[in-house]
């Protein structure tokens, strides 16, 4: 597949513009989130599908070959924020299951953010290519589809169940029990029998269990933590990826080295396993998975992994009976996704190697060689590769800085939209702004990589407001261009409305992001031990006020999750740069936030840690916070307790400072309705209005 360089321009004529949509009307943030977001690709024989979320509703879309004509499966109409996720292709092409709704929080209660007083839940569900009726399978996720194409598995309250798929009835059952929660399932090549990960808490064992035995083998129990198996290709052999006991991995504190991870190879028939390789001690030592399999068994008895040895996230091969690591991905970048060709010769990924602050896609033989682009773009940005079965087609995800995801189709070099003219009439494509790459420095010297939003207005002599922005994560890499995940997606859209609103906007990626190397992101002192990412607040808003198009008496910030907790920083320590700011679900004391993520967090068990992460947080430094700011949260986040934003609340309002709220009963930390998300981003842009232009 030869590489292909498009301009943004190209793209969207090209793939999706609607014709006829009005080029200067004014537009509303509606307008601009509305456009359906495209995730969740995936396939089967001839057949591609995804997830639509459009408006808030979403709905499975499929294009089978040779037209790859996409049209809507399923007839989803309500924005009720259930997610549609894990979609499966039956090896035949011919029929589609998908989970519908999201996880439990730790009470057992599903994502209800409409209050729907019959509530709701998550299963998995059934419907064929052709059409029809979607069939209910049974409560649960984790879904996997057989190789041989005749049953699917999931996971129910930590247990295997199993469906026929071409039965009339679901006929769900338990497949088998087993102590402690199984996930990361995966078939043998010929489907006879079922590797799993059985979590303990405080250890974790792979286990096979065998369809026509009806037995369960449990492949070399250790006291550490084994996971991420992957199947040989005749089915005897299952490697797997062991995690030493001991490792006590700080959470928000960085991390660079432990003891070794390995990889390890086991005799399906006997249990019995080898050591066949060890990271080497010190950087890479941490094992770092990829967006999708955390291992794979490549053609030649190869096996592929994610290493950081060179401080890079980068992908090598070893021989399955062991050996020495070939590289298979140099280069100044990382690799975030990969998969294996349906011959397993090759490994499908993208990539930011030479195109830092976007994504690439890649092929790379599993046994080494130059890497091969697929599709390379200096406008665009592509991910989840999906390579199909003929091994001449490949479908993809991809966006620009004008046109959010979009599914297409590559095949024999061309590319393919799946779903030409879905943006509607209403989306502004033509009035947004291309970001500007812009490299800052940091209050202690270090370099951030930012994208700024200028006003489509602005003239020679303007000051005008300004507005930082700061992602969540803190595991996110903002891009010039439509994020790849919907929450970030819509960020980068709120961004785009607030500079046609006259606002210079700064997109920052701080420390302990990803993108630029481990050392970047596991940066010394940062979040709870020592909250080094406020040096990166101050530089962006010191690179704001040293711009001459803006006003340096009227700068805000704003983010979500990671960046409310950086929001709430900046407002924080620094009230004279930061007039105003807009926290949505932001980290207020590190010791509450560790605890969430880590119910056994003990503060007493180490004071000066506990002291430290406290000092490392808003709540500690309130007393000197000036500025007013606007408070967002739903009281079912299950990423950040509700009770951060109460602690907060309180605390300002013993300062004398009263802020602004706007709270979410029932939804999520990742907002699941189009309506919650408009109403966030109106009163986002009326406090900014009220408190930074004249």
């Amino acid at each position: 597949m030869r590489m292909r360089i498009l301009t943004a321009t190209a793209l969207i004529a090209t793939a999706l513009a609607a014709p006829g949509y009005a080029q200067q009307a004014p537009f509303t943030i509606e307008d601009l989130i509305a456009a359906p977001f495209a995730e969740n690709l995936t396939s089967g024989g001839a057949t591609i599908a995804w997830v639509h979320n459009t408006r808030g509703v979403r709905n499975v879309w499929v294009a089978t070959g040779p037209q790859f004509t996409g049209r809507q499966l399923t007839r989803y109409t309500a924005d009720d924020g259930q997610a549609i996720g894990e979609v499966v292709v039956s090896p035949d092409g011919r029929t589609v299951f998908y989970v519908r709704g999201g996880a439990a929080n730790r009470q057992g209660e599903i994502p209800n953010p409409t209050s729907d007083p019959r509530g709701q839940e998550q299963a998995v569900w059934r419907m064929a290519v052709a059409g029809g009726e979607p069939v209910r399978v049974g409560v649960g996720s984790g879904l996997v589809m057989s190789p041989t194409g005749d049953r699917v598995v999931y996971v129910s309250r930590g247990q295997v169940w199993t469906a026929q798929v071409g039965a009339a009835a679901p006929g769900a059952a338990e497949l088998f029990k087993a102590r402690g929660g199984a996930g990361t399932l995966r078939f043998s090549p010929d489907g006879s029998k079922l590797a799993f990960t059985s979590g303990r808490g405080t250890h974790s064992f792979v286990g096979v269990y065998d369809f026509g035995a009806r037995s369960l083998r449990w492949i070399e129990p250790s006291y550490d933590r084994d996971g991420h198996a992957a199947w040989s290709p005749d089915g005897k052999q299952l490697a797997f990826v062991r995690i030493p006991a001991g490792i006590r991995i700080p959470l928000f504190g960085a991390i660079r080295s432990a003891r070794p991870w390995s990889i390890w190879v086991s005799e399906v028939g006997t249990g019995t396993a080898r050591k066949v390789w060890t990271a080497a001690e010190g950087d890479g030592s941490v094992f770092r998975s990829p967006t999708g399999p955390g291992l794979m068994w490549g053609a030649g008895d190869r096996l592929v992994f994610l290493w950081e040895r060179n401080d890079w996230a980068q992908l090598y091969s070893i021989p399955a009976r062991g050996g020495e690591p070939t590289h298979l991905t140099p280069g100044v970048g990382e690799v975030e996704y990969a998969t294996l060709s349906p011959d397993r010769q090759s490994v499908y990924y993208n990539t930011n190697i030479g195109n830092i602050d976007r994504r690439d896609l890649y092929r790379v033989r599993v046994s080494g060689g130059a890497p091969e682009p697929v599709w390379r773009s200096e406008a665009s940005i592509e991910w989840a590769p999906e390579p199909l079965a003929d091994g001449r087609t490949v479908a993809f995800l991809h966006s620009d800085a004008r046109t959010p995801s979009h599914a297409a189709v590559l095949i024999d070099g061309k590319i393919r939209p799946l779903a030409p003219g879905s943006i509607p009439a209403s989306f502004p494509s033509s009035r947004l702004v291309e970001p500007q790459q812009v490299i800052y420095t940091s209050a202690d010297g270090m370099q951030i990589h930012a994208q700024l939003f200028l006003p489509p207005d602005l003239k020679p002599g303007e000051k005008r407001p300004a507005v930082a922005f700061f992602h969540g994560g803190s595991r996110r890499q903002m891009l010039l261009g439509f994020h790849y995940m919907g929450y970030y997606a819509g960020a980068y859209a709120m961004n785009q409305w607030l500079a046609q609103h006259g606002y210079v906007v700064l997109s920052a990626n701080f420390r302990s992001g990803t993108g630029y190397g481990m050392k970047f992101r596991e940066a010394d002192n940062f979040g709870a031990t020592g909250a080094t990412e406020f040096n990166d607040v101050m530089g962006a808003g010191l690179y704001l006020r040293g711009r001459a198009d803006v006003d340096g008496n009227r700068i805000g910030l704003w983010g979500g999750s990671y960046g409310g907790y950086l929001t709430a920083m900046g407002l924080a320590k620094a009230s004279d740069l930061y007039k105003a700011g807009v926290d949505i679900h932001g980290v207020h004391d590190w010791n509450e936030g560790i605890h969430n993520f880590n119910p056994s967090y003990n503060p007493l068990e180490d004071p000066r840690a506990t002291q430290l992460a406290f000092d490392s947080s808003p709540l500690r430094w309130v007393d000197t916070w000036r500025s007013p700011v606007l408070i967002i949260h739903g009281d079912d986040d299950r990423n950040v307790k509700f009770n951060e934003s109460i602690r907060l609340v309180a605390a300002l309002r013993d300062q004398g400072i009263e802020p602004e709220t706007l709270v979410f009963p029932d939804d999520v930390h990742d907002f699941l309705t189009f309506d919650n998300w408009s109403r966030i981003y109106r009163a986002t842009l009326d406090f900014f209005n009220r408190h930074l232009k004249r």
